[in-house]
């Protein structure tokens, strides 16, 4: 328990509050956001272990959030709904919602759903490392390692490594990158996948002076063996 991160994304102050109090009495990390926009910004650019979701929410409600979460990313969530907001609960646990709790909740249910989420997370990701050679990608413990010594990366260049790792020997286009690490919905300059392999190769080519990432001109980038 000791280190994982919860996001509480709740605009009820009072209980958003409350259950970071309660949560950090537990031995979780937590932070807050009391607003849709200020929710998925965190999201996009933090990494959290759990997150605790309200539906409704001011600038952007909690299913479109859970919807944007659910393109590139399986990270445990709990919705939090009102008394009668039967249809909302079905939407989020057909959306990807992991559980949800009904408010007003006990916290002693709340704090079970969580452990029982996370477990249920740690049981799938487990020991979970990609490896080409030396360079070593722990995604359980959000680590990259070559020979033993560790490379710092933003969240985003991490999940640009992964998904390269996870696809190692397949050309993926700039496109196919875009969609599966930026979203579906990424509306910035499409020149971002080439920006982000250059940080990717000052960091773990040029670094050590290996290639492992390859450009296939006209079509993309793809990560092997170094030749």
């Amino acid at each position: 328990m000791a280190g994982q991160k919860i996001l509480i994304v709740e605009d009820e102050v009072k209980i958003s509050r409350f259950l970071e109090l309660e949560l950090t009495h537990e031995g979780y990390e937590v932070e807050q956001a009391h607003d849709g926009r200020t929710g998925l910004d965190k999201i996009l650019n933090k990494v959290f272990d759990l997150i605790i979701l309200d539906i409704m929410l001011p600038s952007i409600n909690g299913l479109e959030i859970l919807r944007r979460i659910r393109k590139n990313s399986d990270i445990p969530v709990i919705i939090l709904t009102a008394k009668d907001e039967t249809m909302e609960k079905v939407m989020g646990l057909d959306m990807g919602a992991d559980d949800y709790v009904t408010k007003p909740f006990a916290i002693e249910e709340l704090l079970a759903r969580i452990r029982v989420a996370l477990k249920r997370k740690a049981a799938t990701t487990k020991n979970k490392i990609l490896q080409i050679h030396d360079l070593k990608l722990d995604v359980d413990k959000y680590l990259l390692t070559f020979d033993n010594e560790p490379i710092e990366l933003t969240k985003r260049e991490f999940e640009l490594l992964k998904y390269l790792l996870e696809n190692k020997n397949i050309v993926l286009t700039r496109d196919r990158i875009l969609e599966t690490v930026w979203g579906y919905d990424y509306a910035g300059d499409t020149n971002v996948v080439d920006v982000y392999i250059r940080y990717l190769r000052s960091k773990i080519d040029d670094k050590f002076n290996k290639k492992f990432i390859h450009t296939v001109r006209g079509v993309g980038y793809l990560l092997r063996d170094e030749e």
